[in-house]
């Protein structure tokens, strides 16, 4: 089994700034991709970042506020949110595409979310 644990959500004034982390554990022989997604009330959940090898995609609402890094020797990924907006209030969901030990298939597997909220 694979966990992905999530941290670092929480309130902040519009134009300051949060750093959510995802650790994930378990059964992992590889981990293709990281990143993270989001729900904001009402809406679809929608790609905010992911990083493969050594790309960095992100959404156009937040290129050049939110950056995405990972820590491969801990299988961390983080995304440092700066200049928030109220637009960014959202739960907050890392993703990863894994592959387990002996499979040569690739599996996704989701945060429990984090609540960001950004107050104007």
């Amino acid at each position: 089994q694979v966990q992905l644990v999530e941290s670092g959500g929480c309130l902040v004034q519009a134009g300051g700034s949060l750093r959510l982390s995802c650790a994930a554990s378990g059964s992992i022989f590889s981990i293709i991709v990281m990143g993270w997604y989001r729900q904001a009330p009402g809406k679809q959940r929608e790609l905010v970042a992911l990083t493969s090898g050594g790309a960095r995609n992100y959404a156009d609402s937040v290129k050049g506020r939110f950056t995405i890094s990972r820590d491969n020797a801990k299988n961390t990924v983080y995304l440092q949110m700066n200049s928030l907006k109220p637009e960014d209030t959202a739960v907050y969901y890392c993703y990863a595409e894994i592959r387990p030990p002996g499979r040569y298939s690739d599996y996704d597997y989701w945060g429990q979310g984090n609540q960001v909220t950004v107050s104007s």
